[in-house]
């Protein structure tokens, strides 16, 4: 279990690192305006505002990595559970305020992720 509670927790901090990229860094890309349901305007108006919600999404990676290659078993196991709980709440916050589709493409691989760290843990 504790190999795939690693795997999984790894797969959470990718998505945020890619999501770090989309909107830090191709927030005016036809690919991230496909993905984030925004027009060319739009995408250029908020520009700025997209690559500070892209470096939270990096901290929250970071800390998911952090936890995955903490040295104590104890700490990583809290820094882990903090940083999915984090995720999941974010992806419910965006899943009321925003769009639906957050819940299941951020939120579900947050909250299997929380569960099998929690079983690994026990």
């Amino acid at each position: 279990m504790m190999i795939l509670s690693t795997i999984l927790v790894a797969l959470v901090a990718l998505e945020h690192v890619y999501i770090l990229v989309l909107e830090m860094f191709m927030w005016t890309t036809p690919r991230a305006q496909k993905a984030f349901g925004t027009s060319k305007q739009f995408a250029q108006d908020t520009k700025s505002l997209a690559a500070n919600q892209g470096l939270y999404n990096g901290f929250l990676a970071a800390g998911l990595l952090w936890g995955l290659l903490h040295p104590n078993d104890t700490t990583g196991f809290q820094l882990q559970l903090f940083f999915l709980i984090c995720v999941g709440v974010a992806a419910i916050y965006g899943g009321l305020t925003s769009k639906k589709s957050i819940l299941l493409v951020q939120g579900f691989p947050a909250f299997v992720a929380i569960l099998a760290v929690l079983l690994a843990n026990l």
